[in-house]
């Protein structure tokens, strides 16, 4: 028997008083129980039980080694219970990083549903339009848009979006409607200093392909002032569409040179490379990629994880 075996065997000795039920009870024979409560006083050198015509009884060293093995036991026991169950119910805490707006307009609304299917987790969710440290800042996994441009990461494409040109109605009244890509040059263009590739857009039409560096008088860092600037009539920007989802709708804003297509806006959910990524944050990516309703990736050849530390682009192994 092993060294846990021999101490439950002890520990059902002494509950019954006799080596053969508690044999029986341990479904072994009584030869069995015997020799390793033997072995066990031969190991530690004391004598734990003391055998009479009425049965066993524990001596105060089998006394006081009982109630700390049956503590043990029990440690074991609640240990294996608590591992069953995390098999099956997802419980613990998921530390989330998103960008602001996208996380108030597309996220928060879904955090009800998501915390009443899983009732044994929380979530600790990081808003910032930075692109945080995630292990310095013990994120679990970060919701991010755009190019990934960190090596140190591991990340899965959830979803995508177009890319628009918009702006208010009164707006486009005030300033007139650009016809072609080069007109925006002349417009109150609003820029996103946080964009990576800089400036620099390209437009495709066709087999026409047109990059034109745009700049205008306001430069924001953060997604939610070029929302409220643009509300605001102060300009048109280029913007994924899901960070005017609610105007889109409502008629709020309006797109332009529609027949115009830029490089779609790419969502991921990433974690520090080579962490293994648990069973809770694999549910919580899956439901944020099959809740949200725009971009959503349909080719099963699409839905995997890049690893961003690799040379290669071969598939990490960590899957939902």
């Amino acid at each position: 028997m092993d060294q846990m075996t021999v101490l439950g065997a002890f520990v059902r000795v002494v509950e019954t008083g006799s080596f053969s039920t508690a044999a029986k009870s341990l479904g072994v024979g009584q030869p069995t129980v015997s020799k390793a409560i033997a072995t066990l006083e031969a190991r530690l050198a004391v004598r734990l039980l003391l055998r009479s015509t009425r049965g066993l009884t524990p001596t105060d060293s089998g006394s006081a080694f009982y109630e700390r093995a049956k503590r043990i036991m029990l440690e074991v026991e609640q240990a294996e219970y608590v591992a069953r169950r995390a098999s099956t119910e997802l419980f613990g805490r998921i530390r989330v990083s998103a960008d602001v707006t996208f996380a108030r307009i597309h996220i928060m609304p879904l955090i009800g549903q998501f915390l009443d299917k899983h009732p044994c987790i929380s979530l600790d969710i990081v808003l910032d339009d930075r692109n945080v440290d995630l292990i310095e800042e013990g994120v679990d996994v970060a919701l991010r848009i755009g190019t990934l441009d960190i090596s140190n990461l591991t990340a899965r494409k959830i979803g995508e979006a177009r890319q628009i040109i918009l702006g208010t109605p009164s707006y486009f009244k005030s300033f007139g409607t650009p016809t072609t890509p080069t007109d925006l040059a002349s417009h109150q263009f609003i820029t996103y200093s946080r964009r990576s590739g800089g400036r620099v857009w390209t437009f495709q039409r066709n087999d026409t392909e047109l990059s034109l560096s745009l700049s205008g008088r306001l430069s924001v860092n953060a997604t939610e002032g070029i929302r409220e600037a643009v509300l605001s009539g102060a300009g048109i920007a280029i913007s994924p569409e899901w960070m005017f989802s609610p105007e889109l709708k409502s008629g709020l804003v309006k797109t332009v040179l529609t027949d115009w297509r830029l490089p779609p806006s790419e969502l991921f959910a990433v974690i520090p490379a080579g962490r293994m990524v648990s069973a809770k944050t694999r549910a919580f990516i899956k439901f944020v990629e099959e809740s949200l309703g725009f971009g959503r990736l349909k080719e099963a050849s699409q839905r995997q994880y890049y690893d961003r530390s690799m040379a290669s682009s071969s598939e990490a192994a960590i899957h939902p």
